[in-house]
C-alpha cells in the first residue's frame, strides 16, 4: 500500500500490522510509506458474531488477512471461491464490479481494497436479505 493516507478522527483506532494505534484528541493525517502494509479501521472491522450473511462472512475472511490471523497463501483460494460464489447470486452489473475489484485485489495481495470493494455489497445484502444495517 505504498503512498497510503490515512486521515484520522479523533480518537479513531486503526490496526497496522497487528498493531493498534490511536489517534489523539484532533483530526491527524498518516502517511504510510511501507509497500504492502496490512491495515484495518476498527471501525470497519467486522466482528466474529457479525459475519452472519454471505457477503459479511467474506469480509470477514479478508479481514482476517489484515489482522494477522490468517496468511495470504491459506486464505486465496477460499476467499476466490467465496467471491465467485457471491458472483453467481449478485447479478446486477454494479455487484460484478465490485466482485471482479474484489477478485483482482486477492489476485495481487491488496485486501484492503478487497474488504474496501466486499464492503460495497452490504447495504445491497442488507435490502435483498431485508435485514436492518449493521
Amino acid at each position: 500500500m505504498s503512498g497510503l493516507v490515512l486521515k484520522l478522527s479523533p480518537k479513531e483506532r486503526v490496526l497496522i500490522n497487528g498493531a493498534v494505534i490511536e489517534n489523539g484528541d484532533r483530526r491527524s493525517r498518516l502517511s504510510i510509506v511501507t509497500p504492502n502494509v496490512n491495515i484495518l479501521r476498527l471501525r470497519d472491522a467486522i466482528h466474529p458474531e457479525e459475519a452472519t450473511t454471505p457477503v459479511r462472512r467474506v469480509c470477514y475472511a479478508a479481514q482476517l488477512v489484515l489482522t494477522g490471523d490468517a496468511t495470504s497463501e491459506e486464505s486465496r483460494h477460499p476467499l476466490l471461491r467465496r467471491i465467485e460464489e457471491l458472483s453467481q447470486i449478485l447479478t446486477d452489473p454494479d455487484s460484478r464490479k465490485l466482485l471482479s475489484q474484489a477478485t483482482d485485489a486477492v489476485l495481487s495481495d491488496q485486501y484492503y481494497q478487497c474488504l474496501k470493494a466486499l464492503r460495497g455489497l452490504l447495504p445491497r445484502e442488507d435490502r435483498l436479505l431485508n435485514t436492518r444495517p449493521h
